[in-house]
């Protein structure tokens, strides 16, 4: 029986003792060069999921604010503001004018005029266009004043249009076919 103490031949005895410094260096170096070409792709995933997260965000508080008009029986009206800091949109009661965006991104109304909603975007990283001020759902039959076209942009240039018919309706697009899941508009 051998004792446990016995001498061990020298390639046994080496690889009880782990890693040299040199293959230590050769993994961290594989593995920083992985990281290194992964790194842009992980960034242009995140870059995605922003703005398709905002995009849905808006996708759904025009659908909610047409049917909250209908529900409420009163007029409510999406309104859209774009500065040099952010852009945003505020879901109100009242008129084209009345309700605006304040520096910080918090609803500024008038004041017989109520606020439901705002969202402020920072700019830089997502932003919110629209070739029309304000979107206004009927109470009656739900119908939108004027129709819009709504851009979702990202800092790369992506962009997801929802574009609102005469009837609140949404159909969204995205130029080129930019962004996946997406129809080409």
């Amino acid at each position: 029986m051998a004792h446990a103490n016995a001498i061990r031949p020298a390639g046994a005895r080496r690889a009880a003792r782990g890693f040299t410094l040199i293959e230590a260096a050769i993994v961290l170096a594989v593995a920083m060069v992985i990281a290194f070409a992964v790194a842009p792709t992980f960034q242009e995933m995140i870059d995605t999921r922003r703005l398709v997260g905002a995009a849905d965000q808006l996708a759904s508080d025009l659908q909610h604010v047409r049917s909250a008009a209908v529900a409420r029986n009163q007029t409510l009206r999406v309104s859209f503001h774009t500065s040099a800091a952010f852009s945003c949109y505020v879901v109100h009661t009242g008129g084209i004018d009345d309700c605006t965006c304040a520096a910080t991104g918090a609803a500024v109304c008038n004041a017989d005029v109520r606020a439901l909603k705002t969202i402020a975007l920072p700019a830089g990283r997502i932003g919110i266009a629209a070739n029309v001020a304000s979107i206004a759902f009927d109470p009656v039959h739900g119908t939108s004043t004027p129709t819009g076209t709504l851009r979702v942009t990202d800092a790369r240039g992506r962009a997801i249009h929802h574009v609102v018919n005469i009837m609140g309706r949404v159909r969204s697009c995205t130029p080129l076919g930019a962004v996946a899941g997406y129809r080409a508009c």
